[in-house]
């Protein structure tokens, strides 16, 4: 018996934007407008490694960020809710994809012990150059219309499905948790025994809430959450209804 679990992470793992919050190390804590008014639209990726660049120009070096990054807030609950599932790794398979950048993602999780949690974490890949700059890249190159170029999280995670399935690991149940307007895509995905998670107030819910009936394209069944509490009730939930059938 196995259930997959794949996280979000920023605004979901953590309370915030990672790549925002990396702001708070620029002089005066924010950004040139000119910089600033270079971002183009489904070009994030590409608009953070100019920020990064521009962090370097500025003398930033990795432990400044690295301190700064590990201020960053959890969700509330997401403490308890990630000890539980570290707990009970014999039923729970748990990945992150997220639109961050490996780098942020690593500080974050291994300062506070939870990247053993996970079994994969999905991100843009990113590393220090020989000048101390942080440069990021685009995870990969798709199709998908819907989501940004540099990521599309259902192509994600139906490669790691199929794969595991190729290592003989067969999921039960899959449940999505996310908030984000890039998570609706991999929403998609999910059958009707599956789970989707949207944050309450944040832009996944805003979008399965405009859903007209008829017009649905989210097939799973759909629990919102707002704290890590909510989504470690259902888990138990989830547990206990398993042990009894």
């Amino acid at each position: 018996m196995k259930f997959l679990l794949v996280f979000d992470f920023d605004h979901t793992i953590i309370d915030d934007n990672s790549d925002t919050w990396i702001v708070n190390c620029a002089p005066g804590r924010k950004l040139p407008n000119a910089l600033r008014s270079s971002y183009e639209r489904g070009k994030w990726t590409q608009y953070m490694d100019r920020v990064f660049h521009y962090l370097g120009d500025q003398g930033i070096r990795a432990d400044e960020m690295k301190k700064m990054m590990t201020t960053l807030p959890f969700t509330a609950g997401m403490h308890e809710l990630l000890d539980f599932i570290a707990q009970r790794k014999d039923v729970f398979d748990c990945i992150v994809i997220s639109d961050s950048n490996t780098v942020f993602i690593d500080w974050i999780l291994e300062g506070a012990s939870f990247w053993g949690v996970f079994n994969a974490i999905f991100t843009n890949p990113a590393a220090f150059d020989d000048f101390g700059y942080l440069v990021v890249q685009s995870f990969h190159a798709h199709p998908c219309l819907e989501c940004p170029p540099n990521l599309c999280k259902r192509k994600i995670l139906e490669e790691f499905v199929d794969v595991q399935l190729q290592h003989g690991v067969q999921y039960i149940k899959i449940v999505y948790i996310g908030d984000g307007g890039n998570d609706l895509c991999p929403a998609k995905f999910l059958k009707k025994n599956d789970v989707t998670m949207p944050r309450e107030g944040y832009e996944l819910h805003r979008r399965i809430a405009k859903m007209s009936p008829e017009r649905v394209s989210v097939q799973s069944y759909i629990i919102v959450w707002s704290t890590g509490f909510e989504i470690l009730s259902y888990l138990k939930s989830l547990l206990e209804d398993a042990c009894e059938n």
